[in-house]
């Protein structure tokens, strides 16, 4: 027992250098900026939602930063994101812990916009960058509201879903949709595109997916809103709208029940394209299309 004390007193000096060389050594790699750029960056992706406003408003674009490591998906708070529109920086915001971003500001030319989003000098992630659309229309404009699955091609002995669908990627556009629509947009209707979101993805992925899709089969530019699966979620965006003095949006066409209740219970204009309807699928007072041909007569 007494060799182990006197070995214990013998060994408490070599302790302590141990120590103090760890402290030193950690106190050189905060320390040092040469090893601090040897680290490496994170690869990350930023995902922004499209946004509406009248010209002279302002206007706040939600972006989201992702990083992927380890086979997980992780949010990255604190970074610095910056949009980009109309050639030059507009605005700037730090990400919360949940990795989103919220940028403000005041466009003034109509249209619809392409904005981007980029990721600021960052010491631990690579550099990145998002897109989306900004609609900057008149809020007396004519502003038609499309579920995007009124615009896919399905067979003619599918049921009318009850609420809308989740949006596929791979599902190619009804035949001459795009041709209709573009007729219907080219001098008068504006559109907003609704798409039905799974809860994984907060409508930012599903958003750009849908994005993607009506620039690959050329359908006309607008706005596209994701909306949780959910019967009173699209009745709650209508009401906001309004609210917000787009009282315009008086027309959707679409393709499940939930869509048309939606406007039929505010005493608006629903249409839903069903090429073979069966009785109970479409609700009472609602409006029939067989295909988009036919959705432009009844406008």
């Amino acid at each position: 027992m007494i060799r182990l004390v006197l070995l214990c007193k013998a060994m408490r000096p070599m302790m302590i250098q141990i120590r103090r060389a760890g402290l030193a050594f950690f106190l050189f790699i905060l320390t040092s900026p040469s090893l601090l750029l040897a680290a490496e960056k994170s690869s990350a992706t930023i995902l922004v939602k499209d946004a509406l406003t009248a010209p002279g408003q302002p206007v706040t674009i939600e972006a989201k930063l992702v990083s992927k490591r380890l086979m997980l998906i992780a949010e990255l708070g604190g970074e610095l994101l910056e949009l980009e529109a109309e050639g030059k920086v507009v605005a700037r915001a730090l990400t919360g812990w949940d990795g989103r971003a919220f940028l403000t500001y005041t466009p003034k030319a109509q249209g619809v916009t392409p904005i981007r989003v980029i990721i600021g000098n960052s010491p631990r992630v690579e550099k990145a960058e998002g897109q989306a659309n900004l609609a900057v229309w008149e809020k007396r404009q004519p502003i038609l509201m499309i579920e995007l699955s009124s615009l896919l091609e399905t067979p003619a002995s599918s049921p009318v879903p009850s609420i809308g669908v989740m949006f596929e990627p791979e599902r190619k556009p009804m035949l001459g949709a795009a041709d209709e629509l573009g007729k219907l947009t080219q001098f008068y209707y504006k559109v907003i595109y609704v798409v039905t979101s799974s809860a994984k993805m907060d409508g930012f992925q599903t958003g750009a997916d849908a994005r993607d899709w009506l620039k690959r089969y050329k359908l006309p530019t607008g706005s596209v809103l994701t909306l949780p699966a959910d019967t009173n979620a699209l009745g709650t965006k209508i009401d906001e709208l309004h609210a917000d003095g787009w009282r315009t949006v008086k027309v959707g066409v679409g393709r499940s029940k939930a869509f048309a209740e939606a406007f039929l219970q505010r005493r608006l204009e629903a249409i839903m394209v069903v090429p073979e309807p069966t009785k109970g699928d479409v609700p009472r007072k609602a409006k029939v299309a067989k295909d988009w041909k036919e959705v432009r007569k009844r406008l």
